[in-house]
């Protein structure tokens, strides 16, 4: 059973194109979560667990962090784990945090990955170009290939990773700088494009969004995956100023 995590789609895609070649199947971790389903899970002989999540300021998502402290796993008997991280650039030290998570469960991550796929924060940055997001999507069709190889043969201790520069220090100081300030809803909000669509409502992976008269209201902690503003059909959803000029993106591939 594949477990993933995805805001505009890229981590959803590469679960789906992973669980595809193997016959397996995905669950979203978000939807577990909302849905408030128990976290209990019963692995059959030889089953693969996967954990597929972006990379949020060089770590894994806090859902997904939290998702892997509290899930159980009924009849674990050394079942093959991977993990695979999708970012714009580098994952830093993030692959060690979920290879910990497990080991505090007496879980071994048996292989790692990580695909660069195209950019989606916009709040600090833009999205790709057309050219440099579908160079980064064929790329990402070939490094799946290798991936599913190593999961057919079940490889251990196979770990490609982009950590980038000074990993360990950027993970290990940037993340909680994030998970303290960035998941603060106050900066959203929607423009007079808003059609009340709703579109929002439903992407919405920390259910921090009700449409209030047709309109969207944000309330609660956000997990930063913006998939509110990339899916807009109008661009009507805004973070302060920091969007409003910037292109949007969604994983062409994965619905």
């Amino acid at each position: 059973m594949i477990f993933y995590f995805t805001g505009t789609g890229n981590s959803g895609y590469v679960a789906s194109e992973i669980a595809n070649e193997n016959n397996d199947t995905i669950i979203s971790i978000s939807k577990l979560i909302n849905e408030k389903k128990e976290l209990e899970f019963t692995l059959k002989d030889g089953e693969v667990i996967g954990i597929i999540y972006p990379i949020y300021a060089y770590a894994p998502p806090k859902i997904v962090k939290d998702f892997i402290k509290n899930v159980k796993f009924k009849n674990y008997r050394n079942n093959y784990i991977f993990s695979v991280a999708t970012c714009g650039d580098d994952i830093g030290n993030a692959m060690e945090i979920i290879k910990k998570e497990f080991n505090n469960k007496g879980m071994t991550l048996n292989s790692g990955f990580s695909i660069i796929m195209p950019n989606n924060y916009i709040i600090l940055g833009d999205v790709d170009s057309k050219e440099v997001e579908i160079r980064k999507l064929e790329n990402a069709k070939n490094e799946i290939t290798k991936i599913n190889t190593v999961i057919k043969g079940r490889k251990q201790n196979v770990f490609e990773l982009e950590k980038g520069f000074a990993s360990r220090f950027l993970t290990s100081t940037m993340n909680p700088i994030f998970e303290i300030f960035f998941n603060n809803v106050s900066k959203f909000y929607s423009t007079d494009n808003c059609v009340s669509c709703g579109k929002c409502e439903k992407a919405c992976n920390s259910n921090t969004i009700t449409l209030v008269k047709g309109k969207p209201q944000w309330n609660g902690e956000c997990s930063q995956c913006l998939a509110c503003i990339h899916y807009c059909p109008k661009k009507a959803i805004q973070y302060g100023k920091s969007t409003i000029k910037k292109g949007r993106y969604t994983n062409p591939y994965f619905k």
